[in-house]
């Protein structure tokens, strides 16, 4: 994938101009998919766009400004942070995303002493794909509620609706006319006009309620989730496996994105500022937005995809990205709108989205050319799938049980590591250029 027509190198500055508008692009890029999780699982997307853009901004600095990457918000935590949410408050969800950035202090840690090749043998694609098919179909009786029931007496109780599923319908619609028929950075962006496309219908049939954004102010601070101020700092047995496993295919996700940008930009960002810097750089990110009440982060295939098209690769554009979204995070206006977007409308584009992800494990697979003959690949893929979705659980005690994608994930690399024969050790279906979606 690397171009020799590159219009702007890394370290290109471009005019005031043309950096306010190719920012404005990337910002775009991933806007739809950060402000999304956020809405799923109860945080404020003032503050997943606030902690994207200080997200980014680390990983630059710890990448020592040679990585063009853009951190927005991670799909594969909605679960768990729903779960986590359910279980202890969204406090609890909170410090199990510091848990995470602190597993990615020690992958790190462990790369700058020995090397990466251990890590590519630990998470090969027979344990990372069946782990990222049950993430995506676990979301699934997710997106359907949302879609089609609503809550009309606020009393937990839902029913079915013709009306609000028309939206999710329309917002789906759209969603993947932008992905089949579009081209260049339209195509990049299905989810944003999926959304923008079901709010405008879902505003024709009346289910969108302004009144938040009447009442809203032009400026107005993202809602911080700090521990010790908002919650009580608790940390549970339960609250780290529901959470903390999940990091293994965050990080094979991160491999994967520096390798596909590696190839883009004609570098190896696995060598050099190397694997370790960069999931520093991933896990301080996310550390931060734990800290301050966003979700935690992961680097965006979408913004890969912008860099790839516009042979645009100077890390000025994605540091404006950053700040822009930082600022944008502060419109009281803006945020109030989002918050308006009807649930169909969010439901319709996580069918796609969720299917996505399931979808890309699918890929990855194929891609790998794993051999479903070899009673090896079978066992291990079978075991993790039914775990996963069946919702396995080890209970241990009242306040400690593994279950669900954790307790898949973990039994993935114990199975992958303990039976006989020899396990594929590239993750090489995380190579695949046209693969832009992030999960």
């Amino acid at each position: 994938m690397a171009n020799t027509q590159t219009v702007l190198d890394i370290h290109d500055r471009p005019s005031a101009g043309k950096l306010t508008t190719l920012s404005i692009q990337h910002m775009f890029a991933m806007f739809g998919a950060t402000i999304l999780v956020p809405q799923l699982v109860g945080l404020s997307p003032a503050i997943a766009l606030l902690t994207s853009g200080i997200a980014t901004l680390i990983f630059m600095f710890v990448t020592k400004f040679q990585v063009p990457a853009y951190l927005g918000s991670s799909f594969a935590f909605i679960l768990p942070i729903q779960m986590a949410t359910k279980e202890g408050g969204i406090g609890s969800a909170m410090v199990g995303s510091l848990f995470v950035a602190i597993v990615y202090f020690i992958v790190s840690l462990i790369i700058w002493k020995t090397g990466y090749k251990w890590i590519m043998k630990i998470l090969p694609p027979i344990v990372v794909a069946p782990v990222i098919i049950v993430i995506g179909l676990a979301l699934s009786p997710v997106a359907i509620d949302m879609a089609m029931n609503i809550d009309p007496d606020l009393d937990g109780i839902k029913e079915y609706s013709m009306l609000h599923f028309s939206a999710a319908l329309v917002t789906l619609a759209a969603a993947v006319v932008a992905t089949l028929f579009f081209r260049g950075i339209i195509s990049l962006m299905p989810v944003l006009i999926g959304i923008i496309v079901g709010y405008v219908y879902s505003l024709i049939i009346g289910i969108v309620n302004f009144e938040p954004v009447t009442k809203a102010n032009w400026l107005s601070a993202p809602e911080f989730l700090i521990p010790g101020v908002h919650y009580e700092f608790i940390i549970t047995p339960t609250l780290l496996w529901l959470m903390v496993p999940i990091a293994i295919v965050t990080i094979s996700e991160h491999i994967g994105h520096q390798l596909v940008l590696g190839k883009i930009v004609n570098r190896n960002y696995i060598k050099e500022p190397g694997l370790h810097r960069s999931l520093l750089g991933d896990g301080l990110g996310t550390f931060i937005s734990g800290l301050l009440g966003g979700p935690p982060k992961t680097t965006y295939g979408e913004n890969i995809g912008v860099l790839a098209i516009t042979r645009v690769y100077s890390v000025y554009v994605i540091g404006g990205a950053a700040i822009l979204a930082i600022v944008f995070s502060f419109f009281g206006k803006v945020m109030a709108l989002i918050a308006t977007i009807p649930t169909p409308v969010l439901g319709g584009i996580s069918i796609l989205l969720f299917g996505i992800i399931a979808s890309s494990g699918l890929r990855m697979l194929v891609d790998n050319k794993i051999d479903f003959g070899d009673k090896r690949n079978l066992v291990i893929s079978s075991i993790i799938l039914v775990i996963g979705i069946g919702g396995a659980k080890l209970h241990f005690t009242e306040t400690f049980e593994v279950g669900g994608m954790a307790l898949a994930a973990l039994v993935g690399v114990l199975l992958n590591l303990v039976l006989p024969g020899k396990p594929q050790e590239a993750i090489d279906s995380l190579e695949d250029k046209s693969n832009t979606t992030s999960f």
